[in-house]
This record gives C-alpha cells, structure tokens and sequence, in this order.
C-alpha cells in the first residue's frame, strides 16, 4: 500500500503526550497526501483509505454535500461499491450527522433508530458500529461527513471520534479547492459541450431535423428521459411538435392554452415541477393512454431575439432526483440560442411548403396554365399544358407569345393585350383552339381565362393564360361524375383500366356500412317528406365524412350506407381511413343532433361496421341496367358487423381483418370471438371509441383495462371472475352496457355450462 500512515497501531498504553504526537504526525500526513492531490476523485479515496487505516475501521466513507439535490454523495466507498451513491442529506446515520452538524458514536447499529438497514440487505454487509462525524470548514461550515464502520478490533472511542474529525477538518480546505476546481472544470467542459451543440443545432435547416436534434440534445443534456419542443402554429394557435422521443412520432396538435405547456406559452413563465401527480395542473389521461409515468416536469418557454413567444420545451422525468435551478438555466440559455434557429427553419419550411404547394396545385390541375413575364416571354407551363397543347416543355417554354400562340390560335395575343392594358381578368367560353404538328392540328374545345399578373406592390409581372378543356371526353366525364364518385369516372375514362373495372376484378379494400337505428319509429313519427328530408341531410354529412378519407360511396340501401375505402384506387392506410371516417361520422352525428335537439326534433343514432378483405368489383346487372357495385365475403361480414352493433351496444365495430392493418393508435377493446350468422369460422372483433369524450365516456382507459381482464377471465371460463373485472368497469362507468351483456352472458353459462371444450366462441344466432 503506497504511503500508509506513518505510524503504527498505537501500543496498548498511550501517554497523553504520546497521543497527541501521533495525531500530529497523522494530520500532517493528511496535509501532506492531500496536498500533492488536485483530482477531488483521488483525494477521496486517499481519505477514506487513511481513515480505515487509522481507526482500524472495516470500510470507510466521505459523503459531500450537492447543495443543488439536497443529497449526499460518495464516489469512493473500500469494499465492493466504486460506483457513486446518493443519499438524501436529512436521511439515515450520515444525514443526521449532516443535517444536525454532530458527531455520532454508534456501538450497535441495528439498535440506532437513524440506522438505514436495507443497506445492508442490499449489500450483504453486516454493520456493527458506526463513527460518523460532520467535515466542517475553518469558517465552521458542514460541508459533508465522514463514516467509519466496524473497528476490528474493539469498539470506537471517543478518541476515534476527535481523531476522525481533526482529520476531517484537517483535509476540509483541500476538499472545498478540489471541490471548486472541479466545478470549474465542470462548467467548461459544459459550456465548450454547449457551444459546439447549439453550433451544431443552428447549422440544420430542415424544420423536422432541428426539432429531432433540439429535443435530442436537451433530453442528454438534462440527463432527463423524454422531451418535447412544442412550436406555435400563428395560424391555428395551436402548439404543435413532429417528434416526442420514447413515444408517437405522429405530429402532435392541441391549442396554445391548454395543459401544462399551454400555461407556460401563454404565461411566458417557467413551470418546474418535481412531483407530477401531486400538481392539480398536470393531466395524467395522457400517461392513462401511453401508459407511460410522468415523474417530473420542467417546461420553459421558448422566445424569440424580439421578446415574442414562439413555443416551449418540455423535459420529463431527470434521472436521480427532480430538475434543478441549474438545469432551467441551462434549457432556457439553450431553446434562446436555437431559437433563431428554430424560426428560420419554420419560415423556411413555409415557403418551401408554398413553393411545393403550387408547384403541385398546377401539375395536379386538369387546366392548362401558361405564364408569361412582363416581356412577354413564356415561364412555365404545367403538366395539363402540355397534354391539351400536345406540346414538350421544350417547344414552349423560352418563347415568346407571339412565336407560340400563332396562326389559328393569334386570337389569344389579343385577349393577352387587352388584359395588360386594363389589367382586369378576361373569360372566354367554348372557344377553339388548334394544336398538334403543323399540317395535322386537331381541334380542340377550351374555356379560356387571361388574368393579369401583379406584385404585391402593384408591378406588373406578366400575364397568365388559363384552359379548361371541354371536349367530348369532359363533357363525358362532368356527366359521368353525377352519378358516380368522380374518381371512379377518371379510371373509367381512361381506357383499359376503366374497361378492366366494368369487367370486374378482385381488390382488398375495407368495407363500411351503416344504418340507423330505429329508423321504423322515425318514419312514422315524420311522415313520408319529413323522413326523406332528413335523410337528405343525414346522407349529405355521411357521404362528406367518407369522401373527405377518400372513400367511395357504393350506395344508399334505405337509410343504410355501403361504403368502400381501396375503390377505385388503393391506399397504404385504406383501413385507417375507413375507421377515421367512422369516427367522425358518428362526431359529426352527435354535433347535428345538438341542433335537431335545439330545435324540438327527434335525434339520430346508428351504427357501422368495418371488414378489410378481399372483394369483387365490377359493373354488375343487365343490358338494360348496370351497376357498379362490390360483392363477396368481404362484404358480407362488414354488414354483418354493423348489424351486431345492436347486440353489443356498440356503435363502431371492426373485424380482426381490419385492425391488424392499422397504422394509427386508436382507443379500441376486443370484444368477441363470435361466429357470426352464416358463417362456420370464428372471427375476432373489435370496438372503436375514439369519438367517445371523457363527458360521454368516463374513465374510458380504466374501463377498456378492466374489461380486458374480464374477457381473459370469461375465456378461461373462470366466470365468478370474470364478473368481478366487469363489475369493476361498471364502477368506473355504469353506462357501459357491454360489460352489463358479459355479466349476463356469464350469469347464463353458469348456469348451462358450456362444457370441457369452452374456448370462450361465442355463436351469433341472429343477423
């Protein structure tokens, strides 16, 4: 061992004179060994090897104080622990000593009221007796204690114990410098980690890129599990953010006044709280949905160089303890520094989203747009350009208006000039263009509109020459589209594809049906016009909510809707579209009955069911009468469904087919595993509550929990407990009637027991 202490066990009989030398010659030997230390590491375990070796002690250790935690720390620790410890400075033998500034002499630890023995049933360390004195600056300031257990041979004495703390105060000074020094060095270390961060974060430009790097580096540098940058959307006021880490990557909206970071933007305050579930601001539904637990929170506010409110940062769950001062310091110096950052990224994003934005609205336009510069020269021309004109971007763009709109079609150098002269639009209906290779020009039918071009300062620009082309194959198409979904009358005009669809083909899609309920009832309380006005109104919200997710409407069979998601072109997400339009079908329904409950009227219920398979499409009938419409099994089990939406009080139903192609995250139970009519195989089917509100659905996740148990327990049969978890549900909302069914459905089996081969199959007797 490298300079152990000069001097020997003392010999069984010590004078006076002979004690204080050898302490003497101790304490210079602490001076000297610390002396020649500048590492706060290497003096602590100097100290603590010394302090062993001194008073004979079986292990030994040095806590300093974190005056920012409010805990104890120790990096050295002889025995089996190197790693640092924490504890609380008001807690066990060593916070005591610590928080009440004396000495303690402890001879039988377990007996010590203060003694912390889980320690021990951690470690396997037996703890016998304990020295533990506070480390106490000249100035008398408690900066730490030292401990000492088990003196092998004997027990501490009150020589130990002035021993041990004339060591501590002796090596006090060079605690406190090493100390200092350390948190220099640590703050440059952190300062030099935060330039070249916030240099590396303010070089991105990508608005999606910074967030993912921001809330990357703040998570790291606040030692803190999750964070979230939340963006104000000006337009919407609406505090928005692309990406959580540990959680959805889904873009994330709610307004700019709700919850926690709604209180920090609109209050520009910062919120820090180290107790999540005890503050009345915080809403544990979230962690209820994602399931995950919410310890602590720091929220600051994100400012702009002007002094304006352009968002806030939110940390979650610091690992060891709460966030500190410190740490609101540091995320507010970082979110100031990347914020221009931020601002230029999202303005950029803006006008490349614009810039995309009409670069895509001409190429997707079936009309033809053509601009000029104010000299006349053509700019650009789209897509539809290029195809009604029968022309390359090559032969167009360069030129001039008079080298281009020549011959047949100089009539419109004309309009272009009457336009820039009174700078007013000009429409022209049904005229006659001619395009194509000279000699071979076909004619062709167009609806011409000349505007003008103008600067936001008024300036002249140029000239924009717009066509719509009206031909037979429009005309055709305009007609078409009446009667059936217009993006059907695109395919079927298209040549062999549109031959293709009338033969039929097979295609998966998700089907969707819906009916009101008790419609008989309706019918006869408002008469022939009263029934069918209202389902002129009902179907005209419906079809909106399946069109606005790119649904076909196959076709209304009496007050039921046949619906198609995957016709005549297919998605990726086809059955999130399905079930997203469901959700707002019945939202929609309920905000349409406030206004018929307003007014006197009688309100609306219904139900939907949801199948994603395979089915057979095609233009179905007779010579005399076709219709486009879909056919198979596919169909059949989504019918199926909405129908047994009345069996389990249910509003929204989908088959397992459906909800193991959904990409999004929906509040969904299982609710069955039933052999519906007309059918032999067992198919799993689910509920959808997304458009369920806490007011309408109390303890909504409480309840799909509880049921999940309950259906578990009904599948093993176990049917005395399962109706226990049910009962549960209905205690957290006695209105959900499908937990009511299962405990009546258990009640029954209870009493006819369904045998040794129950594998929880339920048998659907009815449509």
């Amino acid at each position: 061992m490298d300079e152990i202490a000069c001097t020997e066990p003392a010999a069984a009989v010590e004078t006076e004179e002979q004690k204080r030398l050898r302490q003497a010659e101790i304490l210079l030997d602490v001076s000297r060994r610390v002396a020649a230390i500048d590492s706060l590491d290497e003096i602590l375990a100097t100290l603590v090897e010394m302090v062993s070796w001194e008073l004979g002690a079986e292990r030994s250790t040095l806590f300093l104080n974190d005056a920012q935690t409010g805990e104890l720390y120790s990096r050295v620790a002889q025995g089996n622990f190197q790693r640092e410890i924490r504890i609380l400075n008001t807690s066990g033998v060593a916070g005591h000593a610590f928080s009440e500034g004396v000495p303690l002499l402890i001879h039988d630890a377990y007996r010590d009221p203060r003694f912390n023995r889980t320690i021990d049933e951690q470690t396997g360390f037996k703890t016998r007796s304990i020295l533990c004195v506070p480390i106490r600056t000249v100035k008398g300031e408690v900066i730490g204690v030292t401990q000492a257990l088990n003196k092998r041979e004997g027990e501490f004495t009150e020589d130990d114990l002035k021993l041990l703390e004339s060591m501590t105060t002796q090596a006090a000074i060079a605690l406190q410098s090493t100390q200092f020094v350390e948190r220099v060095r640590k703050s440059r270390v952190q300062e030099r980690e935060f330039l070249n961060v916030v240099s590396d974060v303010t070089s991105e430009i990508d608005l999606g890129a910074l967030l993912q790097k921001v809330m990357a580096e703040a998570t790291k540098m606040l030692s803190a599990e999750r964070s979230t940058l939340f963006l104000n959307d000006a337009k919407t006021n609406e505090l928005f953010s692309r990406v959580a880490q540990g959680g959805s990557t889904d873009e994330i909206r709610f307004p700019n006044h709700l919850g926690i970071a709604g209180a920090v933007f609109t209050s520009g305050q910062t919120i820090n709280i180290p107790y999540a579930y005890a503050d009345l601001r915080f809403n544990p539904a979230f962690d209820k949905k994602t399931g995950y637990f919410t310890r602590s929170i720091l929220c600051v506010p994100v400012v702009n160089k002007n002094g304006k409110m352009i968002g806030v940062t939110q940390v979650l769950n610091k690992h060891g303890g709460a966030f500190t001062d410190e740490d609101e310091s540091r995320l507010k110096a970082f979110t100031a520094q990347v914020s221009i950052a931020l601002e230029n990224a999202q303005l950029f994003e803006d006008v490349q989203n614009m810039k995309n934005y009409n670069e895509s609205m001409l190429e997707s336009m079936s009309n033809a747009v053509v601009t000029m510069d104010e000299d006349g020269k053509i700019v650009t021309c789209n897509a539809a350009g290029n195809r009604i004109m029968q022309v390359e971007p090559a032969d167009v763009l360069g030129k001039t208006a008079e080298e281009f709109f020549a011959g047949p079609n100089a009539w419109v150098l004309e309009k272009i000039a009457k336009v820039d002269e009174t700078q007013e639009g000009d429409v022209f209906m049904d005229a006659e263009m001619a395009f194509g290779p000279e000699g071979e020009e076909e004619k062709v039918s167009v609806n011409v509109t000349v505007l003008p071009l103008v600067s936001a300062e008024e300036k002249k620009l140029g000239a924009m020459v717009m066509m719509e082309d009206i031909s037979s194959e429009k005309r055709m198409k305009s007609t078409m589209s009446r009667y059936m979904d217009p993006g059907l009358a695109d395919q079927l005009l298209e040549g062999d594809g549109g031959e293709d669809m009338l033969g039929g083909r097979s295609v998966e899609a998700t089907i969707l049906f819906s009916d009101v309920r008790s419609f008989t009832t309706i019918t006869e309380t408002l008469g022939a016009q009263g029934t069918v006005a209202l389902l002129n109104e009902y179907f005209t919200i419906m079809v909106e909510c399946i069109q606005r997710e790119g649904g076909m409407l196959d076709k209304f069979i009496g007050d039921a809707i046949m619906a198609a998601f995957g016709l005549p072109v297919g998605h990726e997400d086809d059955p999130d579209r399905g079930v997203r339009a469901g959700v707002a079908m019945i939202r929609e329904l309920w905000e349409w009955n406030k206004g018929r409950e307003a007014s006197g009227k009688i309100p609306v219920d219904m139900g939907l069911g949801l199948n994603t398979g395979i089915i057979v499409s095609g233009n179905i009938g007779s010579p005399k009468r076709m219709d486009y419409t879909m056919i198979g099994d596919g169909v059949n089990l989504a019918a199926r469904l909405e129908s047994a939406c009345k069996q389990y009080a249910a509003r929204i139903l989908i088959s397992e087919n459906t909800c193991k192609q959904l990409k999004g995250v929906y509040r969904i139970r299982d609710i069955d595993h039933v052999v519906v009519k007309g059918k032999t195989e067992p198919v799993e089917i689910y509920e959808v509550l997304d458009y369920h509100t806490e007011e309408s659905f109390p303890n909504l996740m409480d309840v799909v929990g509880h049921f999940r148990e309950g259906r578990a327990k009904y599948i093993k049969g176990d049917f005395d407990a399962a109706i226990g978890s049910f009962n549960e549900t209905l205690k957290a909302n006695p209105d959900d009637n499908l937990s009511q069914i299962y405990i009546e459905r258990c009640e029954h089996l209870k009493a006819e027991p369904p045998g040794g081969d129950w594998n929880g199959v339920w048998v659907m007797k009815t449509k």
